[in-house]
């Protein structure tokens, strides 16, 4: 394994070769948590500078935890509320410089500062999100944001 940062390739090409790798982790197998519990833990292999990856699931109007790695984290988010809330509300992702100044945010780690959340849309309608949060300011950008949507798009084809 190797990270995004690190490896020899550029940032594009190492977030293409972390997608084949998901593809073939994921090939053959339908458990959802299974699935979902080995995409959080090659993120958090890959990804540099990052203390919490994960996954939350859709039940009627929250969020609920789902397979992560990291701190125990926040179990029931409403839709609506603080970044992850908000990506399921708006249907977008989110990229967060500095979670202290998003209003609303809610504050799991506190060694938190920013954050990328996903929306997983199946079928039309969002059924999770997939978080990753940040000890640095401005961790994520938009070559995150693009293959970090790209790499939920392979993943929900094994949900």
């Amino acid at each position: 394994m190797f990270h995004v940062e690190s490896y020899a390739g550029n940032r594009e090409e190492n977030y293409e070769l972390l997608n084949k790798q998901l593809k073939a982790l994921l090939e053959g197998e339908t458990n959802q948590i299974a699935n979902l519990a080995n995409a959080s833990a090659l993120l958090n292999q890959f990804l540099n500078e990052v203390n919490w990856v994960g996954f939350y699931l859709l039940e009627d109007d929250e969020l609920v935890l789902g397979p992560f790695q990291g701190l125990p984290a926040c179990v029931r988010i409403p839709v609506g509320r603080g970044v992850c809330g908000t990506a399921v509300k708006e249907n977008k992702t989110m990229l967060v410089d500095d979670v202290h100044q998003f209003p609303g945010h809610i504050a799991c780690d506190a060694a938190s500062r920013s954050e990328i959340v996903v929306p997983i849309v199946k079928n039309e309608k969002v059924i999770g999100v997939l978080d990753i949060d940040s000890p640095v300011t401005s961790r994520f950008d938009e070559i995150d944001k693009k293959h970090l949507e790209k790499y939920v798009q392979t993943l929900r084809e094994f949900l």
